[in-house]
C-alpha cells in the first residue's frame, strides 16, 4: 500500500510541470511578443486533458464501491 502511495506522490508532482502543446501552437505562440496568450492555451489544453481522466477515476472507484460493498455484505 505504501508502493502505491509513493507511486502516485510522484506522479502528482511530476505531472505539475508539465505541458501540452503541438508543434504549430507552440511555434505562434512563442513568436509572440506577451506569453500571456501561451500561459493560456496551456492551461486549457491540461484543463481539457484532465476532464476525461477524472471521469473514469470516478467511474473506476464506483464501480469498485460497487463491487467490494456487495461482497461483504453477502
Amino acid at each position: 500500500m505504501k508502493k502505491i502511495i509513493l507511486l502516485v506522490l510522484i506522479l502528482i508532482l511530476f505531472s505539475i510541470s508539465t505541458y501540452a502543446q503541438c508543434a504549430m501552437c507552440r511555434a505562434v505562440l512563442e513568436s509572440e511578443e506577451g506569453q500571456s496568450t501561451a500561459e493560456g492555451v496551456n492551461n486549457g489544453i491540461v484543463y481539457l486533458m484532465l476532464i476525461p481522466y477524472l471521469l473514469v477515476a470516478g467511474l473506476g472507484f464506483i464501480i469498485y464501491w460497487k463491487y467490494f460493498r456487495s461482497k461483504t455484505a453477502n
